[in-house]
């Protein structure tokens, strides 16, 4: 009896806040915003947004739906309060960030953990209650003389079982409007899924501007991430990858639901590398900064699905993916007409881009690191007004944009968008693909023996030089686990006992392979050109099908001389020379066993509950290797390692 008193209790106690929410709401919506949000079918999202309005206390409150011309209010507001500038191309705008304001703030990046649950030592956490009070705290009536917009998105493809449906809160308009760019538009989702919808929600505030309308209090810049509520709070910034909540922010909590449920969340591009007979197979790629991922991604001739996150899942055994965003927020600095034609012809062609923290020429145009055009002799961004030679408070240089200044667009404007990127079945994976920058080590191109070593050695061990070495000097060698590490909500060990588990209950898991465009001579000089990447996407691709053999190495399998030579004459109409061959696929045995020492070094001392395989693996490669080395010397070119294999 008191069991049925109390849910009554409880039932009449929620219906009572339920109607307080309700009246409150539509006192600070107003009838047409409250009519938009009623029609979502969700006390839960109800809640969760008078909750921040009544704590923000914003001026004004704007519920964005899918239409036109609610997207469309929320790109000409960015413009209207001056966080966006419009330039001379169509469609294109300009954001500036605060000058001290312009990267992931690390630090301040925080998990809210209870206290029984602990990441392990990789981790930034603080206690929840802790984080909450003070996030709240910084909450309090920040939104005034602002106003918040309410959005709606869906973290993948609609109507699909990979996807995630995320609701966010913020008062600036260049977040909302980038977010627009970036993500597919979940109002219908929302409204569709009504009390069944399990969301992601985003809080963001820029806090007090200045009058370049940036964010002032950065020493009160915080990212929290609750994963129990799975919610991101973000306060005091602008910069986009502290702001855009569903972007790396979203990885936190998408990582952790993938953990309890059996799927994976990665930070890895999907594209399709087109074969023989018009066949198009697709791999997923992970890639530390500055290592290669966007080139690859948008390499010429292939096409792309996503260049920066993937959500993989188990179909009736098939490795299948998807992207959960549908637009760009990339690295501008080096992107030239050579290297990055498509990318290039996007940035100077009428359509929606936000460009943020390059130079503005006074013809309104825009110019940026590396771009392959003359530099103005003056423009104007982040810092003001700028010619050569200006210099800041600290007395450092300033360089004509930001080296992390950044486009946001819609995958559209690229040429070759794969058309199956709203799949909601995902796209079948015929291989992944980890790349690092490792001046020394790696060959070129290389296909692991099984799922399992491939996991290991290519995807937990994946290394890379933090700085380019140089000439008798090592460069800083970073581990970085499926280049995840930063973005990593579950502990590591677990993180790699997943990716095992996952490959079990396929049926027959794509081949993994390891790629290196970085490796030297002993001059320093790098042995790859920077368009043989096509060739190896080439090579992967036939290996996927098992329609080329592939030399059996101490590491792994890698190309035969003959089908690399057929391939850079097809693809590249260029010569490949036996002696480049041989010079880059010899297998370096000191290097490699450097390496494992390394691998072995991390995981013992670093990461707690690595799994035992991760030793027993890395252990028979080095006793490989070491057998290898007493036949054959420290440096043993392809042709010696004449054994064939076609699996």
């Amino acid at each position: 009896m008191k069991a049925k008193e109390g849910k009554r209790n409880g039932g009449q106690k929620m219906e009572v806040e339920d109607k307080r929410t309700i009246d409150m709401l539509k006192t600070r919506l107003g009838a047409e915003n409250y009519q938009k949000l009623s029609r979502i079918d969700n006390p839960e999202l109800h809640r969760f947004i008078a909750r921040y309005v009544e704590l923000c206390n914003p001026d004004k409150v704007f519920v964005c739906t899918d239409s036109k011309e609610d997207i469309q209010y929320v790109r000409q507001e960015a413009i209207r309060t001056g966080e966006e500038m419009e330039l001379a191309m169509p469609g294109h705008t300009v954001h500036f960030d605060g000058y001290y304001d312009q990267a992931r703030d690390k630090k301040n990046t925080k998990f809210l953990l209870p206290p029984d649950v602990d990441l392990g030592a990789n981790m930034n956490v603080i206690d929840r209650e802790e984080g909450l009070k003070e996030i709240h705290d910084l909450m309090r009536d920040i939104m005034h003389g602002h106003q918040l917009y309410v959005l709606f998105f869906c973290l993948g493809p609609l109507k699909s079982q990979f996807s995630i449906p995320a609701v966010q809160l913020t008062d600036s308009g260049y977040v909302a409007h980038s977010e627009h760019l970036l993500y597919r538009q979940g109002y219908g989702e929302f409204v569709r899924l009504g009390r069944d919808a399990r969301f992601f929600k985003f809080v963001h505030s820029a806090g007090e501007l200045d009058e370049r309308m940036t964010s002032v209090n950065i020493d009160k810049r915080r990212v929290y991430v609750d994963l129990e509520d799975e919610t991101v709070y973000s306060v005091n910034t602008q910069y986009g990858g502290n702001t855009i909540g569903l972007k790396k922010l979203a990885m936190r909590p998408a990582i952790n639901r993938a953990s309890k449920e059996g799927w994976l969340t990665e930070h890895m591009f999907i594209m399709g590398v087109h074969g023989p007979s018009a066949r198009v197979t697709y791999f997923a790629g992970a890639f530390p900064s500055l290592c290669g991922k966007t080139s690859t991604s948008m390499i010429e001739g292939e096409t792309i699905i996503g260049d920066d996150i993937a959500y993989f899942r188990n179909k009736d055994g098939v490795m299948r993916a998807v992207n959960p965003e549908k637009g760009i927020f990339g690295i501008i600095q080096g992107v030239n007409s050579e290297d990055d034609p498509l990318i290039w012809k996007a940035l100077h062609s009428p359509g929606e881009i936000i460009f943020s923290n390059v130079l503005v020429t006074e013809e309104k145009g825009v110019h940026w690191i590396g771009k392959n055009v003359a530099p103005p002799e003056k423009g104007f961004h982040h810092s003001g007004e700028w010619t050569p030679g200006k210099r800041d408070e600290e007395g450092n240089e300033i360089s004509l944009s930001h080296p992390n200044a950044r486009f946001t667009l819609d995958l559209r404007l690229i040429e070759n968008l794969d058309p199956e990127l709203n799949n909601p079945e995902g796209v079948a994976i015929g291989g992944i693909i980890y790349g690092g920058r490792d001046s020394d080590t790696k060959v070129p191109v290389e296909e692991s023996f099984d799922w399992v070593h491939g996991v290991i050695t290519m995807g937990a061990a994946l290394e890379s030089e933090t700085t380019a070495a140089t000439l008798g000097k090592e460069g800083v060698r970073k581990i970085n686990p499926m280049s995840n590490l930063d973005f990593l909500s579950i502990p590591i060990g677990r993180y790699i006992e997943n990716h095992l588990n996952f490959g079990t209950k396929l049926r027959n898991p794509p081949p993994i392979f390891s790629v290196n465009y970085f490796l030297k001579d002993a001059d320093g000089n790098f042995m790859n050109d920077k368009k043989d990447k096509a060739v190896w996407l080439k090579w992967m691709e036939l290996r996927s099908h098992n329609e080329v053999e592939a030399i059996k190495t101490p590491t792994g399998l890698t190309p035969k001389y003959e089908d690399l030579k057929r391939l850079f004459r097809e693809v590249l109409d260029k010569e490949y020379q036996e002696k480049d061959y041989r010079q880059q696929f010899t297998v370096r045995v000191a290097e490699n066993l450097a390496k494992i020492e390394r691998v072995m070094e991390f995981y013992k001392t670093k990461v707690r509950d690595t799994p035992q395989i991760m030793f027993e693996i890395l252990e028979e490669q080095r006793q490989r290797l070491n057998r290898a080395r007493k036949k054959y010397g420290d440096y043993i070119p392809p042709n010696k390692l004449s054994f064939t294999k076609k699996v």
